[in-house]
């Protein structure tokens, strides 16, 4: 990965959570000029952490994180910053609907923004099948974005095995990302064994 300080996470987050508290909204439209794809890893994931720690409200938010999705150019970035979006579980129907504007993009990490983010938030009575359904639809060569969708089956399985293994029986999924799903519950500890030899015949050769 180009471009990179070295600074970990944790201190990552915490610079972030002190950021937070403090004047955002002037570092965020800084950020909205000076910060791009080609800007530092810390600097775009600075960005995309402090949407997640900051005070305002959901119109404003929409607003900064239209800005922030495009820049994002790596799992990590995409990952570390999705999983601590804890205002959208807050908020469910309108950050739900906001993820769902993404499905037609061409973008391999705006499609992984998307159903990371459904996973993170969002796996439950009311947005399982949804979110099985986007599973099934999306179409992309990007190895993120498919392994995007992989990790989400695994997470809909632990959650919902009844219907993510009806899913898996009939799904359009790729055969890799098939196969990389159900690899991925295989492995899991919340998985039977009985279940993972089950799940083992519905492997595509």
């Amino acid at each position: 990965m180009e471009h990179v300080m070295g600074i970990r996470l944790p201190a990552m987050r915490k610079l972030a959570r002190e950021a937070a508290k403090e004047d955002f909204r002037s570092y965020l439209e800084e950020a909205r000029e000076k910060i791009g794809p080609e800007s530092f890893h810390e600097e775009i994931m600075m960005q995309g952490l402090i949407l997640g720690y900051a005070k305002m409200d959901r119109e404003e938010r929409s607003r900064y994180l239209d800005e922030f999705v495009p820049k994002i150019g790596n799992w990590a970035v995409c990952d570390s910053c999705v999983t601590g979006y804890k205002f959208m579980e807050k908020d469910p129907e309108y950050w739900f609907d906001y993820l769902r504007k993404f499905q037609d993009s061409r973008e391999e990490f705006e499609l992984r923004f998307m159903i990371v983010a459904m996973m993170s938030h969002f796996v439950d009575k009311e947005h399982i099948d949804e979110i099985l359904e986007y599973c099934g639809k999306i179409r992309h060569e990007g190895y993120y974005t498919k392994m995007g969708v992989a990790w989400t089956v695994q997470v809909c399985y632990v959650k919902f095995p009844d219907k993510t293994r009806r899913f898996l029986e009939q799904d359009t999924m790729d055969d890799f990302t098939h196969n990389k799903a159900i690899q991925k519950i295989r492995e899991s500890y919340r998985v039977s064994r009985e279940e993972k030899e089950e799940l083992n015949r519905l492997k595509r050769r």
